[in-house]
């Protein structure tokens, strides 16, 4: 047996030693060549890539992607969407050849060739793959690509489960090149791969969008991608240019000088000699697959950007144009807006594919989703409920919805050229498209609006961002620095997502989906316009031909659409007004909100909670039957709790706990207590309990349905009271305030008759409020934000 095995072991070290020392052409006879910047063999005897690497040590960009994608929003995986780009070479260590990426975070710009390698040597880097030379030519080598090909390389696996929907991992079985978008170019190398994830136990999302969901396939590209010449010149960055931070740290520099270097993304741009054209101008292609007349409003919006390279001295800059027939929206050498089908609607994104170097954007990429044009759609149908007449005319619906498609195309080919949102442009006369706008509807006696829901255009702020990254410099400094000076003295300012996205955030003038410099003005309209729309609801809200039950999807944007102008009134509460200053600027460095505008705001934001506001007339009560047989409630319908029947009551818990969510957010409720305590006559947190409160116990200013939400507003209120009463993240005197204010309930409560007549049902409401916050002090009830209902979701509109 010894024996036997002994001579299997010559057997198969001969074998490898005869394809070692084949050359590549008697590898690969009978293959087909495929000559470019890698070249390669299709083998299609046994389906594999073979790779020839002529050349080691040389640095390139290895890009993934997937050609085709899940179709859900919330696991993030879509067609055309790209991924990592990473800084490779191939190394070879005798028969073996590794795919090594650099890390690119640490360097050393230094002439000193041991400084440089001492940086290299302190940080690790990644060896992404090990492949095996099956043949040789000289110093040329033949590596079999099939596996890294066939290998889980954009992280599906990963995305999968970290979005709850199971454990796969790649079928090899199952899976194989795809020869239809495997090419070869002589800059770029580009490779396609159909993969398998085999898995079990699959999440809602893959149930929803998979046939078989156990068994979930997708196609993978690869690019191998020669690096750009060295003739790109970054330009700095500054916080208040509006553009991305390239930012990487150099051990070189100067002691005196910071170790992080920051510049911006963008594109490389030149004028040609004497003349405002461009060596090369920036191109943006459409995708085919968008229909009519969306294609062409995606590149009436995309082409507002030429506004901006005019105005900064350029001629024919920037162009869009349709994708010509054959071409890879995966292909490095294409800057694509590609139309993405989703089950859901989602976000859409614009992204940038950049030398990782230096900064340089490489590729631009704009991901849309198809449904957003609906979302749009589906507000003004609500609004204008044009079905009222056999022959309906919808064109101002329509109208409404390519004019924010052309807006969304801009905006997300305007983060493809570098730019950051700029959520605070809302409150300068929509001065950036790097905005979320909310549609600008006005009430004209009793018709409503939407000629100006959206601006056209690029805007003020833009032009100033597009001349500060391709602008044509000789002094650099003091151009950028005038640019930077211009923008303030034209009252244009940036504050981007880290201060303007989230509830709880400071910024008292920057927020996303808003309009106009004054939010209590802006919220007073809006609400006269939402009273106004809501009280004249009616059927005609939908066609003749969908079921009476669809008209509950069609209210939901119109009932909870002040939702972001009432965010953007909390930010009044505990707010601050600041821009991202440097240290030589003359300005203070913040100021806070007055306290009398705060104290309007948080009189608003209650105003919210009663119920007049969160009422529906009976008569719209009546127009909502149950489910229609073949329907069902979706993730965009009211909550309910009960049963098939519409919900008056959760409708308004919803809306009642997105408003407390803002009055009760324990960030901003530590600001005001910190602002009361520096400034007198500045409202502390007690001043929103106290008004919260006063309200919750007052049991006889309401009857019938008022009553009702009455009581469920009170129920959310005390329950998110016990929620931050109970937060170790909340400042200590935020949560003793809050259960201060619990024994106040429970307190005045137990002062009231709560065994007499009670028509409306209060007694037994009391009752049962106060049993909950002794069970909560007692330590026996532990409060979950998920036991309260939430509105269907508002982003993205």
């Amino acid at each position: 047996m010894k024996l036997r095995m002994g001579l299997i072991a010559v057997v198969l070290a001969l074998g490898a030693f005869t394809a070692q020392a084949a050359s590549i052409s008697e590898y690969a006879a009978g293959m087909e060549r495929q000559p470019g910047y890698y070249d390669f063999y299709w083998d299609d005897a046994t389906g594999r890539i073979l790779l020839e690497v002529d050349e080691f040590e040389r640095e390139f960009l290895l890009l993934t992607g997937l050609a085709q994608g899940l179709g859900s929003n919330p696991v993030g995986l879509d067609r055309n969407q790209g991924g990592e780009n990473r800084l490779v070479r191939f190394e070879r260590v005798g028969n073996k050849v590794l795919l090594h990426q650099r890390n690119m975070q640490y360097r050393a710009h230094s002439d000193n060739a041991a400084e440089r390698q001492a940086v290299r040597e302190a940080f690790a880097s990644s060896v992404l793959w090990g492949f095996e030379a099956v043949a040789r030519d000289g110093e040329t080598v033949l590596i079999d690509f099939t596996p890294f090909l066939l290998s889980d390389q954009h992280g599906v696996a990963g995305r999968l489960k970290q979005t709850e929907q199971g454990s796969y991992t790649v079928d090899t079985s199952k899976s194989a090149v795809f020869l239809p978008r495997t090419k070869n170019f002589p800059r770029n190398s580009e490779f396609e791969a159909q993969l398998t994830f085999a898995g079990g136990n699959p999440g809602k999302y893959l149930n929803e969008v998979v046939p078989t969901p156990t068994l979930v396939s997708l196609r993978q590209h690869i690019s191998l991608v020669e690096l750009p010449d060295d003739g790109y010149r970054p330009r700095q960055f500054h916080s208040r240019s509006g553009y991305f931070p390239f930012i990487f740290r150099d051990y070189a520099t100067a002691i005196d000088q910071p170790l992080d270097q920051r510049f911006i993304y963008r594109h490389r741009l030149e004028k040609k000699p004497g003349s405002d054209e461009p060596v090369e101008p920036i191109v943006y292609y459409v995708d085919p697959g968008v229909p009519e007349p969306v294609r062409s409003a995606l590149i009436d919006g995309a082409s507002w950007w030429n506004q901006a390279f005019e105005a900064a001295g350029y001629k024919n800059a920037f162009q869009v144009k349709l994708l010509p027939e054959g071409a890879d929206p995966l292909d490095i050498r294409y800057n694509v807006i590609n139309w993405v089908h989703r089950s859901t609607r989602g976000w859409s994104y614009g992204y940038a594919i950049a030398d990782p170097r230096t900064g340089e954007i490489l590729k631009g990429n704009v991901t849309l989703g198809s449904l957003r044009v609906r979302q749009d759609y589906l507000i003004a149908q609500g609004l204008l409920q044009p079905y009222g007449a056999k022959d309906a005319d919808t064109s101002a619906l329509k109208e409404l919805a390519l004019a924010r498609i052309r807006q969304l195309s801009a905006h997300e080919v305007g983060h493809t050229l570098g730019l950051a949102h700029n959520f605070i442009a809302s409150a300068s006369e929509r001065a950036s498209v790097m905005d979320y706008p909310a549609p600008l509807v006005t009430l004209r006696g009793e018709e409503m609006e939407l000629a100006q829901a959206y601006d056209t255009g690029i805007g003020e702020w833009d032009k100033l961002a597009v001349r500060y990254g391709y602008g044509e410099v000789v002094d650099e400094q003091a151009y950028l620095a005038g640019v930077i000076t211009e923008a303030e003295e034209q009252g244009l300012r940036f504050i981007s997502d880290p201060d303007s996205r989230g509830i709880n955030d400071a910024h008292a003038d920057s927020h996303l989906w808003d309009n106009g410099a004054e939010p209590l003005a802006e919220f007073a309209r809006m609400a006269e316009l939402r009273r106004h729309a809501l009280d004249n609801f009616s059927s005609a809200a939908n066609p003749a031909d969908a079921p009476r039950s669809a008209l509950e999807e069609t209210l939901v944007p119109v009932y909870y659409g002040y939702r972001y102008q009432a965010e953007a009134v909390g930010k009044l509460i505990g707010g601050l007004d600041y821009d991202y200053l440097y240290n030589d600027a003359e300005q203070v460095s913040y100021s806070l909100v007055p306290a009398e505008e705060q104290r309007q705001a948080m009189d608003t934001l209650v105003s919210t909670l009663q119920p007049e506001f969160l009422a529906l007339p009976e008569r719209v009560l009546q127009l909502l039957p149950p489910k229609s047989y073949g329907y069902s409630r979706t993730g965009e319908s009211f909550p309910a709790r009960t049963g098939v029947a519409f919900d008056a009551v959760s409708m308004a818990e919803a809306a009642a706990g997105h408003t407390l969510s803002i009055l009760l957010n324990p960030e901003r409720a530590a600001r005001l207590e910190e602002q009361s305590a520096r400034r007198a006559g500045h409202p502390g947190f007690a001043a929103v309990l106290e008004n919260l409160t006063e309200k919750a116990l007052d049991n006889g200013a309401h009857d019938g349905l008022a009553a009702a939400i009455h009581q469920r507003v009170n129920h959310v209120y005390i329950h998110q009271l016990m929620l931050l009463a109970g937060n170790d993240a909340a400042a200590e005197s935020v949560r003793a305030k809050a259960s201060m204010e619990l024994a106040r309930i429970q307190h005045g409560i137990g002062r009231m008759k709560l065994f007499g007549d009670d028509p409306e049902g209060y007694n037994a409401h009391y009752y049962y409020q106060a049993q909950r916050i002794a069970a909560f002090s007692a330590g026996e009830l532990e409060p979950r934000a998920g036991d309260l209902q939430e509105m269907p979701p508002g982003s993205p509109i």
